[in-house]
């Protein structure tokens, strides 16, 4: 049984159709990447699966049930977690607040306390600056906070919405190489990244979504060797 399982999803904004037959698989312990230009509908796909957008058709199943219909906080509840674009952290609120958000749905203390820290361990600067408010860090600490705050909700599946965005490159490495650890250890991840390069080198498979519809798919390696993809995402023009 697929893990995640996406069938001809259009999502719409009033009439404009920013989704039109996005089709994939995520398998568990996979990560897996959804790449293509800017308004090619990535983060709207991510939106909907989390419960944010209700999809105009399709069908959207997690775990071998059907959640298109469902609310947020129950697709949340079935292991479905979203750092979104742009992190949209609580400023004003420290460290340890932002991370307690993100179990909001979860009840168990002692559980909690261990999950958040395992973020500690993971991005050590969130254990040691714990009680300061998120707003004081740099975008790359920012982005830690936002990855932990979505591990505190135990996901099954972990979706990641530009998680490089803004950062340096030592950074977005650093990002990369947590999202890897956290593969390992048993996440399952779908990543979506403007950083084509990095999203394919570190993914087991990737879609190619264009104009809201999937228009190539293979493993991360086959995708970067594909001239159709290094000439529209890396910045290599083949054969010239």
């Amino acid at each position: 049984m697929t893990f995640l399982s996406v069938r001809d999803l259009v999502v719409a904004y009033g009439a404009i159709q920013a989704v039109r037959g996005v089709t994939f698989d995520v398998e568990q312990g996979q990560i897996v990447s959804l790449i293509g230009s800017n308004g090619a509908g990535k983060t709207t796909t991510l939106r909907t699966l989390s419960g944010l957008l209700r999809p105009v058709s399709g069908t959207i199943e997690f775990d071998g049930t059907p959640i298109q219909k469902m609310p947020a906080h129950e697709i949340l509840s079935r292991g479905v977690a979203h750092s979104p674009e742009g992190r949209r952290l609580f400023a004003r609120m420290s460290v340890e607040e932002n991370l307690r958000l993100g179990a909001y749905t979860r009840k168990d203390e002692s559980g909690i306390a261990q999950d958040m820290q395992r973020v500690f361990d993971l991005f050590p600067v969130l254990g040691e600056r714990r009680a300061n408010k998120a707003g004081l860090f740099s975008g790359g600490e920012q982005q830690m906070l936002a990855i932990g705050r979505a591990l505190m909700s135990r996901p099954k599946l972990l979706m990641l919405d530009e998680p490089s965005m803004g950062l340096s490159p030592i950074m977005t490495q650093r990002i990369f190489d947590t999202v890897r650890e956290l593969r390992d250890e048993g996440t399952t991840v779908l990543l979506v990244e403007q950083n084509a390069l990095a999203a394919l080198a570190l993914s087991d498979k990737a879609y190619v979504i264009d104009l809201g519809r999937t228009t190539l798919s293979g493993s991360g390696a086959e995708l970067l060797a594909d001239p159709r993809v290094q000439e529209a995402y890396l910045g290599e023009n083949v054969g010239t």
